[in-house]
């Protein structure tokens, strides 16, 4: 710890911040925190996230691309990718959680976050993924995330691990399943695009009022998934209206798109995404001892179910009644520290 204060300490005086003062701003759920500091009228942010547990490039490359196609991510001040270090862009206090727990207007707040996915999805339709360095969301990816659910949640909640055929099965759902609902163009994703990770800017124009954070894991896949991410968040309830209404103003914007396909893709990476989370959530507990994302597990699992219920996933809905029935659905028992 000694060491890496020290690695800091000359990181920022080599950036022309050792003089600022430094107050803690946040910690998520990976290794990474995050401090405000202050020099005179001047803010910016430490990223601090310390290798090998974290590798700070991806966010620098995405923080880039999202800068020149004209969103609102934070300017990098300073960067010593090596000691995963950045100084950032200071956006302030006001994510979209905070406003909206003041009383902020969420339907404005939702649509605004809505149009910026829109034109995310137009001017990054002209990017070259592989030239950007955009990992694609392919069949690994899909079933590293996937499996989450049957390698932690399910061990948690039935006490063993999920037998073999039954983790086989699951799989092979997933693979069949994609293959028919690749019917929506592809697109940068940024994957953590819920309110925790979005900021309000008023001050600047247009879309540029919405400002992004944490979005290091993008990858370069279908525009359904940042859509389910701000919908079916999993530590917010989404009024199902404002859902209904801003997914309408989504395809309006696209007409070209097959409403079928649209909804077949979205319930897909909605489950999917759900899935992600309940064992994401329940290896907070275990493996990190954060049991605070436990309370969480009851709304993922309404998303879950709502997605399910589309008839083209009636295979995996059948997996689930079969292996994880409903009075299986439960928070495990936490370990961590809440």
């Amino acid at each position: 710890m000694d060491s890496r204060a020290a690695l800091i300490d000359a990181f920022l005086a080599d950036a022309g911040w050792g003089e600022a003062t430094r107050t803690v701003l946040a910690g998520d759920a990976s290794f990474r925190r995050y401090d405000r500091l202050c020099h005179g009228e001047e803010r910016a942010v430490l990223m601090d996230a310390p290798p090998p547990m974290e590798d700070i490039r991806p966010f620098m490359r995405i923080d880039r691309l999202l800068c020149r196609l004209g969103f609102s991510a934070p300017r990098i001040a300073a960067a010593d990718a090596d000691a995963g270090l950045l100084l950032l862009e200071d956006f302030g206090d006001d994510t979209y959680t905070r406003v909206l727990a003041q009383g902020g207007d969420e339907r404005a707040l939702y649509a605004l976050a809505l149009d910026l996915l829109i034109e995310l999805h137009r001017r990054s339709g002209g990017c070259d993924p592989e030239v950007e360095g955009i990992q694609p969301y392919d069949d690994a990816a899909l079933l590293d995330e996937a499996t989450l659910l049957t390698d932690w949640y399910m061990p948690a909640v039935f006490g063993q691990d999920t037998v073999a055929a039954a983790r086989d099965d699951y799989c092979a759902l997933w693979i069949e399943l994609w293959r028919h609902c690749r019917g929506v163009p592809d697109c940068l994703v940024l994957r953590d695009y819920h309110v925790d990770n979005l900021m309000w800017l008023p001050d600047r124009p247009g879309i540029e009022a919405c400002g992004l954070l944490d979005f290091q894991d993008a990858r370069w896949g279908p525009i359904t998934y940042d859509l389910v991410s701000l919908f079916e968040d999993a530590r917010r309830d989404v009024q199902a209206t404002l859902t209904r209404d801003l997914l309408a103003r989504y395809r309006a914007a696209f007409p070209s798109l097959d409403p079928e396909a649209f909804a077949a893709s979205y319930a897909l990476w909605g489950a999917q995404r759900s899935a992600k989370i309940l064992g994401i959530f329940t290896r907070l507990d275990r493996r990190d001892g954060k049991a605070g994302y436990l309370r969480h597990i009851p709304r993922v699992w309404r998303w879950l179910e709502g997605d399910l219920a589309h008839p083209s996933l009636a295979p995996l809905r059948d997996w689930f009644d079969r292996v994880v029935p409903p009075a299986r659905r439960i928070v495990p028992e936490a370990r961590g520290r809440r």
